[in-house]
């Protein structure tokens, strides 16, 4: 887990080799135990101390520490013929730190902190490659309630230019021979967005929410697309809410195409056109009693000519919830929100290095779950993987050989309080990142008090 840093930031430039280094270690002590205060992770007041000093440094911005991961991500996004890229808003909460300074509100004026908005690149299995853009942003007080006439604003006024913006950067960095699938939820349903110009390999996956004009019979577009008879059914496993288990819903499907209407109180609408969309309705006819049921409105500008093409699409939109399981790790597994750092600037600069932390341990999730045959080494040293097994199988002697890849992180996830009952499932990113940072202090004793038997696991393996 200590190694895989320097592969991942080997692009860096922060102007200095030395901070480049430091940006390695200090990634690399906060991935080994995520879950942990700045000091315990660091563990020495020297190494605390030259962490704080590099979040405070003024010879390098957020985005200087985000870039180096951009391309490492871009690394593994060429890899792909077809990259999801998610996108979605979050809130980095500091109420509880008055005294952070350049700070926003958030929902109202009693809520201050740092909005945060990323586009999380997957491929189409549903691993997370890593983050191609971040925006951080307080907002000012005084534009509390501007929002109310949102409708008279030009689209580079509001916050909504976020999605556009993630968009061109988006492909600014994808090569042309790459297909790039946008998606979000329905606070991106903007027509800006729909009609902004994209070159052929970007296509847009958004869940709609407006009843917007349509130039159909039915007049607005949730009633055209119910008027469309259903093509088939499809079943989907999904988690209702990020707590709870995963479980299969039966949806119903439609989809036809659809030209959308420009809105009618829309600045500047005379200079603009309507846009044809696939539309696409999958709807739970079922659900559990007391649940609310499932209808997701997609729009798309990806080509779909038959049922099967509706439903990857549909399939693709189920991975849009690995954005909000990457915003709850950098909240809730690396606490984020907890850090005393006084000023935005300085969280923005803490932020930008745990974003590499976050996407590391949801990439080790869903790695494991899609290629669980690997060994362990391509993510755990020989200690690490030797004490993991030793205290696990409770045996003092390590296995010769190491194990794989989903044998070790269920390992881990054990450590961290995962059960691994029939019907349990696979780990989740929570019990993965409980179970690192023992794993850590585990690994650590093994190697300081443990040599006589690590030789004799070498002798056995010789």
């Amino acid at each position: 887990m200590e190694k895989w840093a320097s592969k991942e930031l080997e692009h860096v430039d922060l102007g200095d080799a030395r901070r480049n280094k430091r940006l390695v270690r200090i990634v690399e002590d906060l991935a080994a135990q995520p879950t942990s205060s700045v000091p315990q992770a660091c563990g020495s007041v020297a190494a605390t101390t030259a962490a704080y000093d590099f979040w405070s440094s003024p010879y390098f911005k957020p985005d200087d520490i985000r870039y180096g991961h951009i391309k490492a991500t871009l690394e593994r996004v060429k890899e792909h013929n077809i990259v999801l890229m998610i996108q979605d808003t979050t809130s980095i909460d500091l109420t509880t730190h008055p005294a952070t300074k350049e700070i926003g509100y958030l929902d109202n004026r009693y809520c201050f902190g740092l909005k945060v908005h990323s586009t999380l690149a997957a491929s189409i299995d549903g691993i997370p490659l890593g983050i191609v853009n971040q925006q951080v942003w307080a907002r000012d007080i005084e534009d509390l309630g501007i929002a109310k006439k949102r409708h008279k604003r030009k689209i580079e006024e509001k916050e909504s230019q976020r999605w556009l913006d993630g968009l061109e950067q988006t492909q600014e960095f994808v090569p042309s021979e790459i297909t790039v699938v946008t998606m979000a939820d329905s606070e991106a349903d903007i027509f800006e967005l729909f009609h902004t110009k994209r070159p052929n390999n970007s296509h847009l996956l958004i869940r709609g929410t407006h009843n917007r004009k349509v130039n159909h019979t039915a007049e607005y577009l949730h009633e055209a697309i119910r008027a469309t008879p259903t093509c088939g059914k499809l079943t989907v496993s999904l988690k209702r809410n990020p707590e709870g288990a995963a479980i299969t819903a039966e949806l119903i499907i439609r989809f036809a195409t659809i030209e959308i209407d420009v809105p009618q109180n829309h600045i500047g609408r005379s200079q603009l056109k309507p846009v044809k969309l696939l539309v696409i309705l999958a709807e739970e006819k079922n659900p559990p009693e007391g649940v609310t049921p499932i209808s997701w409105l997609l729009l798309t500008t990806l080509e779909v000519n038959s049922f099967e093409d509706a439903i990857l699409c549909v399939k693709w939109y189920t991975y849009r919830w690995l954005i909000e399981r990457y915003h709850y790790t950098l909240k809730s597994g690396c606490k984020i929100e907890e850090l005393q750092l006084e000023t935005a600037q300085r969280i923005n600069m803490a932020l930008a290095t745990y974003s590499i932390v976050a996407w590391r341990l949801l990439w080790l999730t869903y790695e494991a779950r899609h290629n669980p045959d690997v060994s362990c080494e391509t993510v755990l040293d020989t200690v690490e993987w030797q004490a993991l097994c030793v205290t696990i199988t409770k045996n003092p002697i390590p296995p010769e050989k190491p194990p794989t890849l989903r044998e070790a992180v269920r390992m881990i996830a054990k450590l961290g309080g995962f059960l691994g009952r029939k019907g349990d499932g696979e780990p989740g990113v929570k019990t993965i990142w409980r179970g690192l940072r023992r794993l850590h202090d585990i690994a650590t004793t093994w190697k300081e008090r443990s040599p006589d038997l690590r030789e004799q696991s070498a002798l056995n393996t010789g």
